[in-house]
């Protein structure tokens, strides 16, 4: 009671003292002591930390709550306790490690005892936990395992070691010092030494792999608390032999026979000696020739497991050129040469070892050399049989030249031939450039010379026979027929022409229209030209068939050979851009039928004519020049002989209405036909006194029409007279479905019934 009074008197002083400070503008509410805490503290426990004290308790009942990290949250649950909650006495129960929790945020409460409700606001304090030296340094690891060179640089640090202190930052109890305690072996050169705060590891003096191919250095690292701890760790070096011994040949001089002309690996072995450890940079040899191999046709390898130098012949030697040479050889090591001189390390200019090979060139026979080994030539095609074309020799590089013999090894086409003594080539042939033994207007040849050494070599040369083009050639037509569609009107028609000749005899071409007829310019013209090819203009809607273009297609030179003809064939296209095949169904007739045929058709065409001459005769009283074409009336016209000429084309505007009408009065009369406007004489009568039927080709004709032209149809053999043979079926006649109705027939008569079963079937 007596503690509780003076605490409290003592709390009502410092809250009365606190009001007295006129100046003061916050008042206080909470009172705290300073909670002094020591790590690893012994106790007894539990043990007062502090006390606390609010002035709210001058006015109601309160009560003090603690809470947080080590009261009722980690870490340290329960480390922390208020024994009496009645005044504000704080206790620990346990010893802290300041390396685990180095420092606590508690929050303090106050409370009506009667209400529990909170009356002032919360007081969070941090507790700091005082650090002792109760960590030594330690390092990551206990032993340490490195390589260095030999020739290690002594102003870079060896090594880098660290030590790491628990204990509170930047304290004496944290502060490490670094020394090394033993070195093992200990030499008086070279030394380590270690940095005392840093850490890092240095060596003074030259490292010699010879004395000591290792080191095991003890290093200390302690701190500067009270008690000061300790402790060590190893760190083994292991020395790395460095190239400090030059390699040098067992043997200076060194003697080689070779014949000339051979090649090929090894024909001579240097060997050196090094003490550096074998299989390192330090000992493995490069080897160079530094002299006498200015036409480089020496090399100098090493051999990997012996470390020698294999002398290899890469080129042939010649005797007549140089019989004896002297070759200089050169080694040094993969690593750069370095000494020690005063503890420091240097790389010292180092004069290169050499070796000297004397090299005797042995003679041997020589093949023949041609001068140049490729020859151009160039004639001029067309060089006839017996013509010298030039002449190609070939030399003996030996001291004492043989006899040379020639020969022609390559000549695909038997053009050449050659004198075997003095090498002058002959033409045995015409020189054609469009031969396919041609390549580029280049023909090669290839021609052997062989001497009567021991044994007998043979040298070989060869010609490239450029021949010049003449313009032997004309322009002809690539292909010579072309299919159109009916509806193309002014579409274009490539045609294309070829040259076999070359520049300036070739392409471009010039294009021309042949005819200068009437119907062929109005039908046709040529639009533009692309060098080798020109543009065909169909000029209007013609007929279906086969039409000839007549043109002249001229080389760059202005020539060509004759007038040329193009086919075109005009025809139906079901899907507007590839013609449809014609149809064509074969019939076979026998005997028989054809007497059917004969006996049909004989009747109706004599009882025809005798009509048309009574009708005619009294129509000729009113106009001899016009013939009514009036629906109904029909005939038959015979074009051409059996087995004759095929007629021109003829184009619809070539026959005039006068000459039709003309050529129907000499049918309806009988007589002869005179020559059409082509040349060609047309079919006689349709039937003869032999009572033969001629199986000429046949056309009917609807005469309905006057204004409408002529058309002209290209002209088919059925069959021979005197013959059997299977024929072409009558449906492959082109008849245009604008020229006949549909019943023309029917209207023929009952007589013409058994034909048209036949034309049916």
């Amino acid at each position: 009671m007596n503690a509780r009074k003076s605490s409290n008197k003592m709390g009502l002083d410092l809250y009365q003292s606190d009001n007295l400070r006129p100046l003061q503008r916050t008042k206080r509410s909470w009172i705290i002591t300073t909670f002094e805490l020591e790590e690893e503290d012994k106790g007894p426990f539990p043990k007062l930390v502090g006390e606390l004290f609010n002035n709210m308790s001058y006015n109601m009942s309160i009560k003090y709550l603690i809470s947080g990290p080590g009261v009722n949250e980690s870490p340290e649950f329960g480390l922390f306790s208020i024994e009496d909650n009645a005044n504000g006495h704080v206790y620990i129960h346990r010893t802290i490690d300041r390396e685990n929790t180095p420092y606590f945020k508690i929050r303090f409460d106050v409370e009506n005892t009667v209400t529990g409700k909170t009356v002032d606001r919360s007081l969070f304090f941090i507790i700091k936990i005082k650090d002792i030296n109760d960590n030594a340094p330690k390092f990551p690891k206990e032993e340490f395992n490195i390589a260095i060179k030999e020739n290690h640089d002594t102003d870079k640090p060896v090594f880098n070691v660290t030590a790491f202190d628990k204990d509170e930052k930047d304290t004496a109890n944290s502060r490490v010092t670094y020394s090394l305690t033993t070195q093992t072996p200990n030499l008086k050169e070279p030394r380590f030494n270690i940095h005392p705060t840093r850490g890092f590891i240095v060596i003074s003096g030259c490292l010699d792999h010879q004395t000591a191919s290792s080191f095991k250095l003890l290093i200390k690292a302690r701190d500067d608390g009270t008690p000061q701890m300790s402790s060590t760790a190893t760190v083994n070096i292991a020395v790395e032999d460095a190239n400090n011994h030059p390699p040098e040949f067992t043997k200076e001089n060194y003697q080689l026979q070779i014949e000339e002309g051979k090649v090929g690996p090894g024909v001579l072995r240097l060997h050196v000696e090094d003490q550096d450890s074998p299989n390192t940079p330090a000992w493995r040899a490069k080897y160079k020739i530094v002299k006498g191999n200015e036409k480089e046709q020496f090399i100098v390898e090493t051999d990997p497991e012996t470390n020698e130098g294999i002398l290899r012949v890469i080129k042939p030697l010649d005797y007549e050129g140089d019989s004896e040479k002297r070759l200089v050889i050169s080694v040094e090591n993969e690593e750069p040469l370095s000494s020690c001189h005063k503890g420091k390390l240097r790389s010292p200019p180092v004069a290169p070892i050499s070796a000297s090979v004397a090299v005797k060139v042995l003679d041997t026979n020589d093949a023949p050399e041609f001068h140049p080994p490729t020859l151009v030539l160039q004639k001029e095609e067309g060089v006839k049989p017996g013509t010298r074309l030039g002449k190609y020799s070939a030399v003996d590089p030996d001291v004492v030249p043989n006899n040379i013999k020639y020969t022609v090894f390559h000549d695909p086409a038997g053009w050449v031939t050659v004198d075997e003594n003095s090498g002058v080539i002959t033409a045995m042939k015409e020189l054609d450039r469009e031969s396919p033994y041609v390549n580029d207007s280049v023909y090669p040849i290839i021609f052997h010379a062989i001497d009567d050494g021991v044994p007998p070599l043979t040298g070989t040369g060869t010609i490239l026979l450029y021949l010049s083009d003449i313009n032997d050639h004309m322009p002809t037509l690539v292909t010579r027929s072309l299919e159109v569609c009916d509806k193309a009107i002014l579409t274009p028609l490539i045609i294309k022409a070829e040259d076999n000749d070359s520049h300036p005899y070739a392409s471009p071409f010039t294009f021309k229209l042949a005819d200068d007829s009437k119907s062929i310019k109005q039908n046709w013209r040529l639009g533009k030209s692309f060098g080798d090819s020109v543009e065909l203009l169909m000029l209007r809607n013609l007929p279906r068939g086969k039409y000839l273009v007549p043109l002249l297609i001229l080389d760059r030179q202005g020539l060509f050979s004759m007038k040329q003809k193009l086919s075109v064939r005009l025809c139906r296209c079901p899907d507007g851009h590839v013609c449809e095949e014609p149809n064509s169904v074969p019939l076979s007739l026998g005997g028989g039928a054809i007497a059917v045929i004969l006996a049909a058709l004989l009747l109706p065409l004599v009882a025809g004519c005798l009509l048309l001459q009574c009708y005619c005769g009294s129509e000729n009283r009113k106009s001899q020049a016009n013939l009514p074409f009036e629906e109904g009336n029909q005939t038959l016209i015979k074009y051409n002989e059996e087995s004759g000429n095929v007629l021109s084309q003829v184009m619809p505007d070539v026959l005039d209405y006068e000459s039709q009408l003309s050529t129907y009065a000499q049918v309806r009369k009988g007589k002869q036909m005179p020559e059409d406007v082509n040349g060609m004489a047309p079919s006689p009568s349709l039937t003869s006194s032999r009572g033969h039927y001629d199986q000429g080709r046949y056309r009917l004709y609807h005469l309905s029409n006057r204004e409408e032209n002529m058309v002209t149809y290209q002209p088919h053999t059925y069959a021979e007279e005197g013959k059997l043979e299977r024929s072409g079926s009558f449906r492959s006649l082109l008849i245009f479905d604008d020229e006949l109705p549909k019943d023309f027939l029917d209207t023929l008569g009952p007589k013409f019934a058994a034909l048209d079963e036949i034309c049916q079937k």
